[in-house]
């Protein structure tokens, strides 16, 4: 951990030289900056700050696509690569219509260039479930993932990582949609196929797979069945502290959960 924030560091500091050095260059006293830094490295460094500066990771996701554009098209793969990503930074800074669009376009360039079953088609699809569950595009968000859950089960096989990832997505939107058996089917299969993908000395480091711990102890808590949700809240914690820091945001937010369990506890007993 402490070497990963060594390294978003010094991405800090190399994005921060880029973006200085281009208003310098705009204004006449470098020369174009832009066009000596190949946009593969800028894709890499926007990647490198996602967690750490969503904002500086966008700009260096806007220079590397401009200059994916330039040197091999809009519909180049790798430049498909940064519409994606791009995509999903729009969506975590809440900049969803502009999400939509990246989304639709890395979509419609990769069944293109790849068709509607590769790896990467399937991932975007995916993305676009999550997007339209954030808007309460619902049922557009079950399409989505229902074509992502079919096509990574033939191509990968209903216990891959990645048909995981869907499988708990589909639990998550089954319970904004209140269908809490489903909901169960799809968290417990989740939970099932991480257990037997991934060794145990390796599951408390694999994000997917927290995020499906939570998200079961989040039903369970619903169904009262507060032992359960203990648990699982309590393996997802251990898991994240571990994996992203005892103070990054999900690290937190289980604490404060598991507080409100606690408390909902006391105010029963009393």
């Amino acid at each position: 951990w402490k070497k990963r924030r060594r390294v978003m560091a010094h991405g800090l500091r190399v994005s921060g030289w880029i973006v200085g050095a281009g208003r310098e260059g705009r204004e006449g006293r470098k020369g174009d900056v832009k066009a000596s830094i190949r946009p593969g490295s800028l894709h890499s460094l926007g990647y490198l700050l996602e967690e750490e500066d969503r904002q500086r990771a966008a700009q260096m996701y806007q220079r590397a696509l401009a200059g994916k554009e330039k040197t091999w098209g809009p519909q180049h793969t790798s430049t498909l690569e940064t519409v994606n990503n791009l995509g999903l930074l729009y969506a975590a800074l809440g900049r969803l219509e502009e999400a939509e669009t990246m989304h639709q376009r890395a979509l419609a360039g990769r069944e293109k260039a790849w068709g509607p079953q590769h790896t990467s088609t399937l991932e975007t699809v995916n993305n676009l479930g999550i997007l339209y569950k954030d808007l309460g595009r619902l049922e557009e968000a079950e399409t989505m993932y229902q074509r992502a859950l079919a096509g990574r089960e033939k191509t990968w096989g209903p216990h891959h990582t990645s048909t995981l990832t869907t499988v708990n997505n589909l639990g998550n939107l089954y319970m904004n949609l209140g269908r809490l058996e489903e909901a169960e089917q799809m968290y417990q299969r989740a939970l099932a196929g991480y257990a037997k993908a991934i060794h145990p000395d390796n599951l408390l480091t694999c994000v997917p797979a927290l995020n499906n711990m939570w998200a079961f102890a989040s039903l369970r808590q619903s169904q009262g069945r507060i032992e359960d949700a203990r648990h699982w809240y309590s393996q997802a914690l251990l898991g994240y502290e571990k994996t992203l820091g005892e103070r990054s945001d999900k690290s937190q937010a289980l604490r404060n959960n598991l507080a409100a369990l606690a408390s909902e506890e006391e105010e029963e007993e009393g």
